[in-house]
């Protein structure tokens, strides 16, 4: 059977963390969409680690991990996080194996992403400038470049004939982009040398073997499910599907194999980027989360808004990705608040509401709040659930009440050692 780790707020919820810590339960680790638009922190050692490609396993020596099909590679992104790996002296080419049919980013991916944003003006979505979202209407538009076409010696060529059709459409956008294509074409070839330097595979021939062998296979997303491109809030969101549907497309495992679905939040709520947020805080709270929290993009540094739990939200992404376990992060960044509030219902164009609408912009939702008491302890040195102070465990409580799920873990800190499993 294959376990799913899911984010479920706007990502950034500690998915690399949580994976490092259980990857010594999994015999593989295998992300199964997205790109490196998102950025798994993980800290041990005394060391920070950022990774946005390569599954967070990596750092175990006994996990096998696997790049799926449903992810984009940038080879100009993943050679320097190879590079970074350099020095802990990780078997590569034996712990990492590529899927022959991801799609790979191009430098003009990132050129057209950058022309579509300028475009919007006021109205653009925050991208990460990634490419991600032109990698994806290229996959589905049967355009795009994978993997696979790698071991082939005419990869150039349909290289170029992509890459000249890009350039066609940047200029379609009007907009006034600096960019020296021989340069950025220089610098993939080199990544798309190094890329060519580890295992390809038949990555769902691999996971199935892998079923039948007994081996425990942990599927890693990324971003989170409010993110979405079918159930998150369109159109501000990633151009992948991040929930549980996703990894039966992204790595070709059935949905009758899927067991155990482990969600992922914040005891409060972050968003990057443009896109509603109907508890976002504008006040002294937010600026004490932010800080507290360090909440700052792993991959683009920009700050992220901060806002109390929206539990109309979570429990809708709580269902449609039928979670069996919950863990909870950064518990201790709300150490100190007198009172913590919680979102249970919306005020929705003058009707309380239960459910995530259709459209959760300021103009038609009010968030509706529920009170509970908050606690002044430091968590960050707890490693047993009894040292947990009674309103945390309230909380807690409360939360399970309303989300009809067990959490199991509660982080206290961004160490592997600081997790508590209840």
């Amino acid at each position: 059977m294959v376990d799913l780790l899911l984010g479920l707020q706007w990502g950034d919820e500690g998915k690399g963390k949580i994976v490092d810590v259980l990857t010594k339960e999994y015999d593989i680790i295998a992300r199964f969409q997205g790109g490196p638009n998102a950025g798994h922190t993980l800290e041990f050692d005394g060391i920070k680690h950022v990774l946005h490609t390569i599954p967070s396993g990596i750092f175990h020596k006994n996990a096998i991990n696997i790049v799926g099909n449903g992810v984009v590679i940038d080879p100009v992104i993943f050679k320097k996080e190879l590079e970074n790996l350099d020095q802990f002296n990780i078997d590569i080419v034996s712990k990492l194996l590529i899927s022959r049919k991801a799609h790979l980013i191009l430098p003009t991916h990132r050129l057209l992403d950058a022309a579509s944003e300028a475009s919007k003006g006021k109205a653009k979505i925050g991208s990460t400038l990634k490419g991600i979202g032109p990698t994806y209407m290229d996959k589905t538009g049967r355009n795009g470049m994978r993997v696979g076409d790698l071991e082939f010696e005419d990869w150039k060529t349909k290289y170029r004939a992509l890459a000249d059709k890009h350039e066609a459409m940047i200029n379609f956008y009007n907009v006034e982009i600096e960019y020296n294509l021989a340069e950025l074409e220089a610098e993939f070839c080199e990544g798309v040398e190094r890329l060519k330097t580890l295992t390809f595979i038949d990555s769902e021939e691999y996971i199935f073997k892998a079923q039948a062998e007994g081996k425990k296979i942990l599927a890693e997303g990324a971003q989170g499910s409010l993110l979405d491109i079918d159930f998150g809030t369109y159109p501000f969101v990633t151009s992948s599907n991040t929930t549980a549907a996703g990894a039966c497309t992204g790595l070709g495992v059935a949905p009758n194999k899927i067991e155990r679905v482990l969600g992922i939040f914040k005891a409060y709520t972050t968003r990057v980027g443009s896109g509603p947020f109907p508890t976002e805080l504008f006040d002294a709270d937010g600026e004490t989360m932010g800080r507290v929290g360090n909440e700052f993009g792993a991959t683009t540094g920009r700050p992220r808004r901060c806002g109390w739990l929206d539990l109309v939200a979570l429990k809708y992404a709580v269902q449609i990705n039928g979670v069996t376990e919950l863990m909870m992060m950064k518990a201790d960044v709300l150490s100190g608040f007198k009172t913590i509030k919680v979102c249970t219902a919306y005020d929705y164009n003058g009707e309380k509401i239960n459910h995530l609408p259709y459209n959760i912009e300021e103009k038609n939702v009010t968030p509706i709040y529920e009170e509970l008491k908050g606690w002044a302890k430091d968590l960050t040195q707890m490693t047993k659930a009894e040292e947990l102070p009674a309103s945390l465990n309230d909380y807690i409580s409360f939360l399970e009440e309303h989300l009809g799920v067990p959490i199991k873990i509660v982080s206290v800190g961004p160490d592997r050692l600081q997790t508590i499993h209840r």
